[in-house]
């Protein structure tokens, strides 16, 4: 039985549940997508490639996630964003290669920015940039936008879970700080997109734009043509772990 995540005290309370593991450097750190958390397959699958190549792995609960405390209709992008930070400020040493899947590709980007001096390298999968405004408010149907305006929260269907995802104002409005594609940004590391073509929540054009944003000239975009969203088959795992290695090394 696996033992219970380790929990970091946030300084308003809030609590964030991680697993840390010891080893060589630089690490990984992962960071997963909405209504997602720290067990999925591409967790368990980085946490067996770093037990295997002694590489100390971090991974974790956004704010209202998994084993983290926090009311949900609070989230937001930018307390995501500086549960990220506290967990490598606080747990982390030396350089990091941030690994993040949809929103936390849009995570794994606003950390970069805020502490390019700690990231060896991103690799997004299935990134998902400005998503709130992208992929949820600008696909909304007027009328759920009307209701989210005046309720203030709105559920919408998701092929992964049957009540639907509960998207709030406070996520939407909040995200609009924190937009990344509307200019070039300012990340200059090696940076590995990898992207499902059969994916139908975040387009794959969406990592090919994300390319265009980046200055730096090691950036590169892997395409799997019948690859879904998730991108957590057995040889979309093995795709991560062969794209990630180099980057350690």
């Amino acid at each position: 039985m696996n033992e219970p995540p380790s929990i970091l005290a946030r300084e308003d309370g809030a609590t964030i549940a991680y697993r840390r593991r010891d080893g060589r450097r630089p690490g990984i750190l992962f960071l997963p997508g909405f209504n997602s958390d720290m067990t999925g397959a591409k967790a368990q699958a980085l946490d067996g490639f770093c037990a295997e190549n002694d590489r100390a792995f971090l991974r974790f609960d956004y704010f209202a996630h998994g084993a983290s405390s926090g009311d949900f209709a609070e989230a937001t992008i930018g307390r995501f964003r500086d549960d990220a930070l506290a967990v490598i400020d606080r747990l982390a040493e030396g350089e990091i290669v941030l690994v993040g899947s949809s929103i936390g590709g849009w995570l794994m980007l606003l950390v970069a920015l805020a502490r390019p001096e700690r990231v060896r390298a991103l690799v997004g999968i299935a990134a998902a940039p400005d998503a709130t405004e992208d992929l949820m408010w600008q696909r909304m149907p007027f009328a759920l936008r009307e209701t989210l305006i005046l309720e203030g929260a709105v559920r919408v269907p998701s092929r992964y879970s049957e009540a639907g995802y509960l998207i709030t104002r406070k996520l939407i409005e909040e995200a609009r700080a924190h937009l990344v594609m509307r200019k070039p940004l300012a990340i200059r590391c090696p940076v590995r997109l990898l992207h499902g073509m059969a994916d139908p929540d975040v387009p794959w054009q969406t990592s090919l734009n994300l390319a265009e944003h980046l200055p730096g000239a090691d950036v590169q975009l892997l395409l799997v043509k019948d690859g879904d969203h998730r991108l957590s088959r057995d040889s979309d795992l093995d795709l991560l772990l062969r794209t990630v290695k180099p980057l350690l090394d």
